[in-house]
């Protein structure tokens, strides 16, 4: 996954801004960043604080780690059901 040029902090100061009563073709400008992105970032972090964005990043992480988990588990189940199948 491609990284960020932005920070949550930094994303969250921007959304701030527009609160603020920029628009949001201005912010864009200023910031380089396209439309898109603008109304995504929006979705997903509109209404938090930097604290906020932190948790989630950490949720996010631990989701992840937990979905490889599970995967290597299943893999590992169906390996050894195909070995005892052979078997008996």
């Amino acid at each position: 996954m491609k990284r960020s040029r932005f920070s949550e902090e930094q994303i969250i100061g921007i959304l701030k801004e527009h609160q603020a009563g920029a628009t949001a073709a201005d912010l864009c400008r200023k910031h380089g960043v396209s439309d898109a992105t603008f109304y995504k970032w929006r979705s997903k972090y509109g209404g938090m604080e930097v604290s906020d964005a932190k948790k989630l990043k950490a949720l996010e992480a631990e989701n992840a780690k937990l979905k490889k988990l599970l995967a290597e588990q299943m893999m590992d189940v169906s390996t050894l059901t195909e070995m005892l199948g052979k078997n008996f």
